[in-house]
């Protein structure tokens, strides 16, 4: 998609003396009003009480077999696999853990193992699911079977397709699994894509398969109305008339919330994210494109007091905002309550320091500094976004998350740290050049060409393997015994499963006309056929 030099540009906002200002001239929403259409009361009407019955019956039918005894363990991992893949896994979440502890100390624990562990693709399914559910299971010591003496893999494993092919981890469709690998994929995403293919194994289950598409349509349901009140919001705070410059994306906004937590139970904690997130989405574009120095320095002082008397020092189109900010920050008062008051307090803190890095990098580009990679990745890891999300996306989580749970998030822990390495990496590479042609700090890559002499593509090889590095870093973090409990674990594993889907190949979010527009689409859009 094209851009061109905005009119918006030579436009004040407001009473001040006109300025010189930057535009990036972000394409408009590619929704518009769309999610406003959505019925608000779906959920009493007859057709989903029926829908409601049969899928409490159906999951009935699925827990049933899922429990039955006497069954091979080949058997049990292709089913909890199959269950995993179709997003259904959250109902049967007890379950699946009593399963595969019982199932790794039969086989960690006992030298009689049955027939089929000599079997390559059983072992690999065995060692992902294992390690995926976090039990550490040596890889070293799982396939030392199919290796000679000289640690290759066996010849005669050629002849073993499906073996080889789990590898990949999705053994029918091996392009998709190289392109999207399952542990780096969003959950419903990927449950989308399985219902295209499960059926194509001769033993899929069709209690399991229905059961998983009335699951994943009635949660559509849900998403939309969710969006529905979202997009209200975003209209009435008329964010896109006031505030031009501006990537209006709150669908794209709450997409990447909806990869943070789909379920049911989340709705309190998804909307006050998602409202946040879009909040934050502004705030980046005054700092990156709008505001000047003077104006942004006024509007971090401003956070800094997180006080309404604020407002007044404020341009106008500042004014909008910083009023939107607060609001969201008083409703999440309002809904967690008292006793979860201290949550609202770290959420807070965590946008103050997100505020004072935007500034920090502002002075950068305005100063035409291009800081050392050092220095660069001490602000840019904050300016990410990732601790920031991390500490709000717990902000409306239930009684799991506790104090000990924020302390450990301002204490810059390594799988946070990750998850913004993570993040921020894969956003620079893909999204310097745009960014540079319109005038903006310097990124990773400039900042390491600069520092080290080094072509942009000498660059990006060594980001992706600190991408890889901290990609392990995460995958460790997320090995029993957690340092804190795994939904909490997952909020990050989750946020940085949707920068890998977002950012892979282009800046997904800013451009969301491109691959994001099908994304959308698939889960809050196009029912599953049944």
């Amino acid at each position: 998609m094209s851009f061109q030099v905005s009119a918006i540009a030579a436009q004040p906002l407001n009473s001040m003396p006109e300025t010189n200002r930057r535009s990036a001239n972000y394409h408009p929403s590619i929704w518009g009003d769309h999610f406003l259409t959505y019925a608000s009361d779906f959920l009493v009407t007859t057709d989903n009480e029926e829908i409601q019955q049969q899928l409490q019956e159906l999951k009935k039918e699925v827990r049933k077999m899922l429990m039955a005894p006497g069954e091979k363990s080949t058997q049990k991992f292709n089913f909890i696999d199959a269950i995993q893949r179709l997003g259904v896994s959250y109902h049967f979440e007890n379950e699946i853990q009593q399963i595969l502890q019982q199932l790794h100390n039969t086989h960690h624990g006992s030298d009689d193992h049955e027939d089929d562990d000599d079997d390559l693709y059983t072992v690999a399914l065995r060692f992902r699911l294992l390690r995926q559910n976090g039990y550490y299971i040596s890889c070293a010591d799982m396939f030392t079977k199919f290796k000679d003496n000289k640690g290759n893999f066996k010849e005669s494993l050629i002849n073993d397709a499906a073996g080889m092919l789990s590898f990949p981890l999705l053994a029918s469709q091996v392009s998709h699994a190289l392109k999207q690998p399952i542990y780096k994929g969003l959950p419903r995403l990927e449950a989308r894509y399985h219902f295209s293919i499960y059926p194509q194994d001769v033993s899929h289950n069709e209690v399991l398969l229905t059961f998983a598409k009335l699951d994943f349509n009635l949660l559509q349901k849900l998403h939309q109305k969710e969006l529905s009140e979202i997009t209200r919001w975003w209209k009435e705070c008329k964010f896109s008339r006031e505030l031009p410059f501006i990537r209006d994306r709150v669908v794209e906004c709450y997409f990447w919330i909806l990869g943070v937590y789909f379920e049911p139970e989340y709705l309190l904690a998804r909307r006050m994210l998602t409202k946040v997130i879009a909040m934050t989405s502004i705030i980046d574009d005054i700092y990156d494109v709008y505001g000047t120095l003077e104006e942004l320095e006024l509007f971090t002082e401003a956070i800094e007091r997180w006080d309404i008397g604020s407002i007044d020092r404020l341009p106008k189109y500042m004014k909008v905002c910083y009023r939107a900010l607060l609001d969201v920050y008083n409703e999440m008062d309002q809904k967690i309550g008292e006793g979860r008051s201290y949550r609202a307090r770290y959420a807070r803190e965590a946008m103050k320091n997100q505020v004072r890095a935007y500034f920090h990098e502002a002075k950068w580009f305005h100063k035409k500094h291009i800081p050392t990679m050092d220095e660069y990745m001490r602000i840019a890891l904050v300016t990410s976004g990732y601790s920031m999300l991390a500490t709000t996306s717990l902000v409306g989580m239930g009684d799991i998350v506790t104090k000990d749970a924020f302390e450990w998030l301002f204490s810059d822990p390594k799988m946070v740290r990750a998850s913004a390495m993570v993040g921020r990496l894969m956003d620079d590479i893909v999204s310097h050049k745009f960014e540079q042609k319109r005038g903006h700090s310097a990124s990773a890559v400039e900042c390491y060409m600069v520092q080290h002499g080094a072509t942009e593509e000498e660059a990006g090889d060594v980001f992706r393997k600190e991408i890889t590095d901290a990609w392990k870093d995460i995958n460790e973090e997320c090995l029993d015994p957690t340092t804190v409990p795994m939904p909490v674990v997952t909020r990050i594993l989750n946020l940085t499963r949707v920068i890998d889907v977002v950012y892979k190949d282009e800046d997904g979010y800013t451009h969301a006309g491109i691959v994001l527009k099908d994304f959308v689409a698939s889960l809050l859009v196009d029912p599953v056929p049944l």
